[in-house]
């Protein structure tokens, strides 16, 4: 069996409970000294090492930066020269879960077809610069250095692209598309290249710049046709808001071509066009040819 502990235990013990009050008394002294804070200048560093880390981490899984360099996508998105080209924030989850669609404004890497004739930039040997330059493009603020492109998706993949129908407008699938996003520079020569129908392969996107004459897209890169598609698994997310300059905030129109499409009786080629008056006059000869054979017999039957 344990003994119970005499209540008068502690009073027994002088020394100890002198201790005791003691150590509560230094105890109590260190807890309400206040610490020496960390002087601002030694945080900082820390702090901006912190920013930096969260924003490549952020920019490589969520969102990032690109900067336009030329004026294909005029005049939603600017970069022509002499103004200051546009920032863009792009949606690099979205796709994750589901695929680019039909007027989607989408930053891709160039696929082979498009880089294969393009001359590489040429890199600076000064290891400082190109430390910033890296920096610079990973907040945003100076070109990639891979070779990235934007521009609208027109047609996905098993949908037939073809120009156009007489009032001037791109088709798919039979029926002419709305873009009111259209850029002319000529507002007096508002009339866009033609092109034979095309396919789009299975899991690519057919894509075009909203400053249709002045754009190198789709219909010309890798030699036109199919070749010009671009391939989902390059899509690197889609262009949601113009972050700089502040003049241009604002999101980035996503206007779907397709929705209000209008389908169109497509004219034949000349040929075809004439093929139907060229039967009707080599059926003519053997026509008249019967048709006097069987009144001379007529003639006869009578007499």
């Amino acid at each position: 069996m344990v003994d119970p502990v005499p209540q008068n235990a502690a009073e027994d013990d002088p020394d100890d409970s002198e201790q005791s009050r003691s150590e509560e008394r230094r105890g109590s002294h260190r807890r309400g000294k206040p610490q020496k804070k960390r002087s601002f200048w030694k945080e900082l560093p820390i702090l901006i090492a912190i920013a930096l880390v969260l924003t490549i981490l952020i920019q490589a899984f969520l969102a990032k930066v690109f900067m336009i360099p030329s004026g294909s996508m005029e005049a939603t998105l600017h970069g022509c020269p002499g103004c200051t080209g546009d920032r863009i924030l792009v949606d690099r989850v979205t796709y994750d879960f589901t695929d680019p669609s039909p007027g989607d404004v989408i930053v891709f890497k160039g696929p082979p077809a498009w880089t294969e004739n393009e001359i590489a930039p040429q890199e600076s040997s000064n290891i400082i610069v190109r430390g910033l330059r890296g920096l610079g493009s990973l907040v945003g603020f100076a070109p990639p250095d891979e070779r990235d492109f934007v521009k609208r998706v027109i047609a996905v993949g098993g949908q037939t692209v073809q120009c156009c129908d007489p009032q001037n407008r791109v088709i798919v699938d039979g029926k002419a598309l709305d873009e009111p996003y259209i850029h002319w520079e000529n507002p007096d020569h508002a009339m866009q290249d033609s092109f034979a129908p095309v396919k789009v392969p299975q899991g690519t996107l057919w894509v075009m710049g909203d400053n249709r004459n002045n754009s190198s897209d789709s219909r010309f890169q890798g030699g036109g046709g199919a070749n010009g598609a671009v391939p989902v698994d390059d899509v690197i997310g889609k262009a949601r808001i113009i972050v700089f300059p502040p003049s241009r905030w604002g999101g980035v129109t996503d206007h779907d071509p397709q929705a209000d499409a209008q389908p169109v009786a497509l004219g034949a080629p000349a040929w075809q066009e004439g093929l139907p008056l060229g039967v009707g006059f080599a059926a003519a000869v053997p026509t008249l040819f019967v048709g006097r054979r069987v009144k001379a017999g007529l003639r006869k039957a009578r007499r």
